[in-house]
């Protein structure tokens, strides 16, 4: 697959080019004396590059000129004929003003122009934007950089200046990571892929689970350890939660009461009935008492007895009566004596009676009170309370659960890492495997590309280069291009500019020229390819492009007339007519790739 021409709708300002299949050269003349000295002319050559990139479907760039100056592109649609490696040609339309419209035509020649043709000729006319990727990516068949599409590897096709900083990490994956392109680049060099992405994607998902895990490990201050005592905790709360909850259910406050109920029983109404039984005991006593001091009154008089018996007749006076009288005062002496003892007990009596009488009132209003507990009407009062608890309870064990919830995520954290860890040893143990059988094998894809590679850079330089592949501890690949010495050791030459460009354009040939028989792209752009080379250099890299070109390679190169390599003939140009396919020069707007003023 090749270009073949580029054009617009709008020829006096961009006209067209046509490309050959072999070396290509954009050729800029700087002929005004004052721009000698000067590092860059604007004049177009760069950016011829990045105009085959937007008709190659490139993404839209706020800062590529096209949209940034867009009222003076607007009204550009732009056309790439691409040759197929069946012989046949796809031209992709693609225009500024409506650049996520996408329009592409089959044929059988080459070198078509189309700017006038209608809408019903193209083959699928303004498809969208993705839709168009999709369709290019299929008519192109660059099955050899499956699975990715057509645009990842492109950059390596389409080398600008700032994609020679460094041979296999180009400018567009600066800021991205190393899986957005190493395994590309181990594909293309004959590495298997699949273990590279894989191993890429274990350890993003194995450090995203280790950042978890440090995260929830951090929040809570537990460890895996703490789930068993979180778990007995838990057990115990939701037992004490289910119990209040079906006294609730229920609204019965008997298991609520029961402690309350137990305390009157064994120490209110047990006193109760004790003091109940003294006070009776001090009535009983208080009683005979007073019977006591009722049945010591002496009733005989015995003036009233001498009248009685005056009247019945019968004689009671003299020694009779006398003796009566003493008796009475005899017994009065005891019964007075005796009365003073009773009636010291009974105040004695009344005193305990009083103390009886002040704790079972005491006792009573203990017991009306625990009794407002068991009996009160105020049931919503009992009820809140429980309710109150059962809410404390559950936020205690949504807390803990929660806690829990995290801790067992640790736990399968910890689990997956471990699983993760182990598949990450084990497909590094397999890239390992495949480095070692790519580099020790000959015939594989790798070994060729090392010795192309290094041809090259010996043809220009006359040393050695080495291509080298190896897992590093982690087991992702590193890529290396170095210059050897005389006796085969890298050396720092490789570190310059000039010379790291010169790895650049080596490798991009070198890979190229591997995949000649395969559905892979079969042209290279490179961007001020003499650059800084001394003139001995700059024709041995000419020789070797002109090789590669004859081997099926399409180099479309680009230089400024100062780094022309010498004639090796007085007689003979340096490029055939035919080989130059643009001239661009300083003297007028005419010679800028846009003729039109700079913007």
């Amino acid at each position: 697959m090749k270009l073949s021409r580029l054009y617009s709708n709008q020829p006096d300002l961009f006209g067209p080019i046509e490309f050959r299949a072999g070396l290509n050269v954009v050729f800029a003349e700087i002929r005004l004396p004052e721009n000698k000295d000067k590092d860059t002319h604007n004049l177009g050559k760069t950016t011829l590059g990045r105009m085959i990139d937007f008709c190659f479907l490139a993404g839209r760039d706020k800062d590529f000129f096209l949209f940034k100056q867009k009222d003076t592109f607007k009204d550009f649609v732009f056309f790439l004929e691409i040759g197929l490696p069946d012989g046949t040609y796809i031209t992709v339309r693609r225009g500024v003003g409506e650049h996520t419209k996408i329009s592409f035509k089959k044929h059988e020649a080459a070198h078509q122009n189309f700017t006038e043709l209608y809408e019903a000729s193209w083959d699928h006319f303004n498809l969208p934007f993705d839709r168009a990727r999709e369709m290019l990516d299929g008519l192109l068949d660059w099955r050899a950089v499956s699975p990715w599409d057509f645009r990842k590897g492109l950059g390596y096709q389409l080398r600008g200046q700032g994609d020679y900083q460094d041979v296999f990490q180009l400018r567009r994956f600066a800021i991205g990571k190393h899986k957005d392109w190493k395994p590309y680049v181990a594909h293309i060099l004959g590495f298997d892929h699949k273990l590279i992405e894989e191993h890429y994607s274990k350890l993003e998902e194995m450090e995203s689970k280790k950042a978890i895990a440090q995260t929830v490990q951090t929040e809570l201050g537990g460890s895996v350890g703490d789930l068993s005592k979180i778990e007995g905790i838990l057990l115990l709360k939701q037992k004490d939660a289910d119990k209040k909850q079906q006294l609730l259910d229920a609204f019965d406050f008997r298991e609520q009461d029961k402690g309350q109920t137990e305390n009157l029983v064994e120490e209110i109404n047990v006193r109760v009935a004790e003091l109940n039984a003294q006070r009776y005991s001090l009535n009983q006593a208080r009683r005979k008492i007073m019977d006591s001091l009722e049945e010591d009154q002496i009733l005989f008089r015995p003036d009233q007895a001498e009248q009685l018996f005056n009247e019945a007749g019968i004689l009671f006076s003299g020694q009779i009566k006398k003796d009566f009288s003493q008796l009475i005062a005899f017994n009065r002496a005891i019964t007075e004596e005796r009365r003073g003892y009773l009636q010291e007990e009974r105040a004695e009596i009344e005193v305990e009676l009083k103390r009886v009488a002040e704790e079972l009132d005491d006792l009573g209003k203990r017991r009306s009170d625990v009794l407002g507990f068991l009996s009160s009407t105020d049931v919503f009062a009992k009820y809140k309370q429980v309710t109150d608890d059962l809410v404390t309870l559950r936020a205690d064990i949504a807390t803990l659960e929660k806690q829990r919830g995290f801790l067992r995520r640790l736990q399968e954290l910890r689990t997956e890492i471990r699983s993760l860890t182990k598949a990450c040893g084990h497909l590094q143990s397999q890239i390992e495997a495949d480095v070692e059988s790519q580099n020790t094998d000959r015939a594989s894809l790798f070994s060729v590309i090392r010795v192309y590679f290094s041809e090259i850079v010996e043809e220009v330089l006359a040393h050695k280069a080495l291509l080298s592949v190896s897992p590093n501890a982690k087991g992702h690949l590193e890529f290396r291009a170095e210059i050897l010495d005389d006796k085969g050791k890298a050396t720092s030459a490789d570190l310059g500019n000039t010379y790291r460009k010169l790895l650049c354009i080596a490798f991009d040939l070198a890979v190229l020229r591997a995949h000649l028989q395969d559905r892979f792209p079969n042209f290279v752009y490179h961007d001020g390819v003499f650059e800084s080379l001394d003139d001995r250099k700059k024709i041995n890299l000419l020789m070797v492009i002109r090789q590669y070109a004859e081997l099926g390679v399409q180099s479309i190169i680009t230089l400024i007339d100062s780094d022309m390599p010498p004639r090796i003939e007085a007689t003979v140009p340096v490029f055939a007519s035919d080989e130059v396919v643009l001239i661009l020069h300083d003297e007028d707007d005419e010679g800028r790739l846009f003729r039109m003023k700079t913007w």
